[in-house]
């Protein structure tokens, strides 16, 4: 067998071998993420529904100082890699050291038929300390209407009796902070949540 031939056949056999290496991994579950920091409430909104146009969704948020941008709130948005138009989402970010407010801007937000997604407390720039809760809603499915019910407190003992007698009333714990707000101190601030009955 001449040299040419045998390195023929050497190549044929290994270029099976050499296709499934080329070949990048795919991985259906593989996600996609978008890291979002900014020093505004009202900027950090517009950027997470800019990005939720492109299919991501709210994954986590925490306010605090980062090493160069100082005092942020960081959000983190993902998108499965393999992912559909099915389902799109908007947000509204609310930010206030009143509890009082929060719980009118709640209130109206569940009229509109946004969910809780999540919450966090920030110091921001001029602010100080502000309790932070993401709502989200489908653009594509008709909104449930949801009732929310914020409880805030210094007393531990006094939040578990108050989540107790919520909890009998049909509202589900949503998150828990610890914050200073504007007229309790530093107080234990609950979100619960039920869909509005008709």
């Amino acid at each position: 067998m001449s040299l040419k031939t045998t390195l023929g056949l050497a190549i044929s056999l290994l270029s099976p071998f050499c296709m499934i290496a080329a070949d990048p991994i795919s991985n259906e579950n593989a996600t996609s993420y978008r890291l979002l920091a900014t020093k505004s409430t009202a900027t950090m909104q517009r950027e997470m529904n800019k990005a939720a146009a492109q299919g991501f969704r709210f994954s986590a948020m925490m306010g605090g100082k980062t090493t160069f941008g100082g005092r942020e709130v960081v959000a983190a948005m993902a998108r499965p890699v393999a992912t559909s138009d099915d389902q799109r989402f908007e947000y509204k970010l609310l930010a206030t050291k009143s509890t009082a407010t929060m719980q009118r801007e709640l209130r109206a937000a569940g009229e509109k038929g946004y969910t809780y997604a999540g919450q966090s407390v920030a110091e921001m720039l001029f602010g100080g300390n502000e309790v932070l809760v993401i709502l989200e809603r489908s653009v594509r499915e008709t909104p449930a209407r949801y009732v929310y019910k914020l409880l805030a407190t210094k007393r531990t003992k006094t939040m578990r009796n108050e989540l107790s007698k919520a909890g009998s009333m049909g509202f589900k714990l949503q998150g828990l902070t610890v914050s200073e707000t504007s007229f309790g101190g530093r107080e234990l601030v609950s979100i619960l949540v039920k869909t509005e009955s008709y």
